[in-house]
C-alpha cells in the first residue's frame, strides 16, 4: 500500500513539474489533443472509405455528391482543431499581447477558411449535377448559365469570407466598405470595359448566337467555342491554340455559326474535251443527276446539273448540290465519293476531262501544232 502511495506521489510530482510555466500534466493533455486530432482524421478517412463503397451501391447521385463535398474539408479540419484545443489547455500569457484572444481570432479565421472551402466544393458539386441535367435538355441557355452562375457564386463567397476574416482580425470593415462606396463611381468608370463584357455575356445568354461546342467564324477568327464566361469567351482554333475574346466583341460583330447549318453545299464545274458530242454531254449530265439521286449522303430535293458553257479549252458542266451531313469530316467523305463516281462515269463513257491547251498555227506551213 505504501508503495502505491509513493508511486502516486511520484506521478503527481512529475505532472506538477513545470518548465516555462507549463506543467508536465498540461503538456501531456496538449499532446493528447494533438494526437486525438491526427487519430480522428485517420478514423474519418477510414469511415469515408466505407461510406464511399456504400453510396456507390445506391441509385441516387446525391449521396455521392454530399460525401465528395464534405470528405476532404472535414478530414483536414481535425488536426487544426486538435492543435487549437491543445494550445487552449496551456497557460497563455496576457502581456504584452493577449495570446488567448489572438488564438481565438486565428481559430475563427481558420474556421472561416474551412467554411469557404466547404462552400466552394458545394457550389462545384451542385453545378456539376446541374451541368449534367443541362446537357440532356434541348435549350442551350442552361449550358451557358452553369459556368456563369458557378463563377459568380464562388466570387461572392470568397468576398464575403474575406470580409468576415478581416473583421475577425480587427480591421474596420465598415470603413473599408465606406471607402468602396466613395470610390464606386471611379471604379465604375475604370471598369467600363468589364461592364461591357458582362453585358455582352447577357446578350449571348439571351440571343444564343452560339453555344459551347459550336464552330463559329468572326472577323477572321475561326474555331470551336470551348467556354463561355462572365467576361470572356474562349475559342479553340483549328490550329489548337486558345483565343480569349471579350464578350463585348460578340455584340458588335457579325458571327457566322457553321454548326447551325442544316446542310453543306457542293459547288463545282467539270470540263470535258471539245471532241465530246452534244449527245454525250446530255447523257453525262443525266448520269450525274442520277448519281445525286442515288447517293444516300446527298439531298435530292434540290440540285442543279447543267451544261454551262464553252470554256477556253473545255465544255463545262455546272454541278450544284447539298450533302445531308454538316460535319466537316463526313462532308469530305461524301464529296469524295461523289467526285470519284463522276470520274468513273466519265471514264466509262469514253470521255476525257479537259485541261488547258493551245493550238499554234505556223504561218506558211499549213500545219497546226497543239500544245498542252
Amino acid at each position: 500500500m505504501e508503495q502505491i502511495q509513493a508511486f502516486e506521489k511520484t506521478i503527481l510530482a512529475v505532472l506538477k513539474f513545470e518548465f516555462f510555466s507549463i506543467t508536465m500534466g498540461q503538456a501531456l493533455v496538449a499532446l493528447g489533443f494533438i494526437f486525438a486530432g491526427f487519430l480522428l482524421r485517420k478514423i474519418l478517412e477510414r469511415a469515408f472509405e466505407g461510406l464511399e463503397a456504400a453510396v456507390k451501391r445506391t441509385t441516387t447521385i446525391y449521396d455521392d455528391l454530399l460525401l465528395e463535398i464534405v470528405r476532404k474539408p472535414l478530414a483536414a479540419a481535425c488536426v487544426p482543431l486538435g492543435i487549437y484545443l491543445a494550445v487552449r489547455t496551456l497557460p497563455l500569457p496576457k502581456t504584452p499581447v493577449d495570446a488567448a484572444a489572438v488564438l481565438s481570432a486565428a481559430f475563427k479565421t481558420v474556421s472561416i477558411v474551412f467554411i469557404v472551402w466547404l462552400g466552394l466544393r458545394f457550389i462545384d458539386g451542385t453545378c456539376k449535377v446541374w451541368a449534367g441535367y443541362a446537357k440532356r435538355t434541348e435549350s442551350s441557355i442552361d449550358d451557358i448559365l452553369v459556368p456563369i452562375v458557378s463563377k459568380s457564386l464562388k466570387s461572392f463567397l470568397v468576398i464575403v469570407g474575406g470580409i468576415l476574416a478581416l473583421q475577425n482580425m480587427g480591421y474596420s470593415v465598415s470603413g473599408l466598405l465606406a471607402g468602396f462606396g466613395l470610390g464606386g463611381m471611379a471604379v465604375a468608370l475604370a471598369a467600363k470595359e468589364s461592364l461591357s463584357n458582362i453585358f455582352g455575356s447577357i446578350v449571348i445568354l439571351l440571343d444564343r448566337p452560339f453555344k459551347v461546342g459550336d464552330w463559329i467564324e468572326m472577323n477572321g477568327l475561326e474555331g470551336t467555342i470551348e467556354e463561355i464566361g462572365l467576361r470572356t469567351t474562349r475559342v479553340r482554333t483549328f490550329a489548337n491554340s486558345l483565343i480569349t475574346v471579350p464578350n463585348a466583341k460578340w455584340t458588335t460583330s457579325a458571327i457566322n455559326n457553321w454548326s447551325r447549318m442544316q446542310k453543306r453545299r457542293i459547288s463545282t464545274k467539270i470540263g470535258v474535251t471539245y471532241d465530246t458530242t452534244p449527245e454525250q454531254i446530255e447523257a453525262l449530265v443525266e448520269t450525274i443527276r442520277g448519281l445525286i439521286r442515288s447517293d444516300e449522303g446527298l439531298r435530292d430535293e434540290f440540285f442543279l446539273v447543267n451544261f454551262d458553257g464553252f470554256g477556253p479549252s473545255s465544255l463545262d458542266i455546272f454541278i450544284y448540290c447539298f450533302t445531308k451531313t454538316t460535319q466537316w469530316g463526313e462532308y469530305l467523305t461524301v464529296k469524295e465519293r461523289f467526285f470519284l463516281n463522276i470520274a468513273r462515269e466519265v471514264h466509262k463513257a469514253g470521255l476525257q476531262f479537259a485541261f488547258p491547251t493551245q493550238t499554234v498555227h505556223l504561218a506558211g506551213s499549213g500545219e497546226a501544232v497543239k500544245a498542252g
